[in-house]
């Protein structure tokens, strides 16, 4: 900025956890994959809406394709055999779709920090896919190596205490004087239509251009 004055801004209403990590060394990870659009006015069909996207084989198979990446990046710093899943796709609801959600948690051991689970697991497995290095590569390629900016990284905090909780950059707005950009994706896998991947991407930018009072 200059004279002090921020020439950005940043308005993340994310839902997705990458990590949080408890004073007590107890990690969390919550990632999605797997998104429909509700219906309002029609409740069984809402429910139909979220009951297809729980059973989707397509669906099912992203969201245990990064269930089994992130197991993997915590199980590089936590404690042996206490990493876990204690809920495996669970659709969770918010105010425009319907998300398949799992959470993974492990243990840090007591020589291990918050900062050795982030440098074990950044960037979030559900931004990335398995597996994630090569997977990197390819996206690198193919988006010309234009950077991300701010878009599936992480915004959060880490405690002095030793306490995390950090998300993934989705749903989020860069404000600057000229220009608003708005990053969505989605997941391309075997099993991917490329018309309805197109329209979950636009759905996933939906709700923040309607806060922005750029779309309906």
């Amino acid at each position: 900025g200059v004279d002090g004055v921020s020439k950005f801004a940043v308005c993340c209403s994310s839902p997705e956890r990458f990590l949080r990590v408890s004073r007590d060394g107890w990690v969390e990870s919550k990632p999605i994959k797997g998104t429909a659009k509700r219906i309002y006015g029609d409740p069984s069909k809402d429910e139909a809406v979220a009951e297809a996207l729980r059973t989707s084989e397509k669906e099912r198979a992203e969201n245990l394709m990064i269930v089994d990446l992130v197991r993997n990046d915590l199980g590089r710093v936590c404690e042996v055999g206490s990493v876990h899943v204690p809920k495996l796709m669970s659709v969770e609801s918010y105010a425009t779709v319907h998300q398949l959600v799992s959470t993974i948690r492990g243990e840090l051991p007591s020589d291990q920090t918050a900062l050795d689970m982030v440098a074990a697991s950044f960037p979030g497995g559900s931004m990335t896919g398995a597996p994630k290095e090569r997977t990197m590569e390819i996206i690198d390629d193919m988006e010309q190596r234009k950077p991300r900016g701010v878009y599936s990284g992480s915004i959060g905090y880490i405690g002095l205490g030793g306490a995390a909780d950090l998300n993934i950059v989705i749903r989020t707005a860069l404000i600057e004087p000229e220009a608003v950009t708005i990053g969505a994706g989605g997941a391309i896998t075997a099993l991917s239509d490329p018309e309805a991947e197109h329209e979950e991407m636009e759905l996933k930018a939906q709700a923040v251009m309607k806060a922005l009072g750029l779309g309906s």
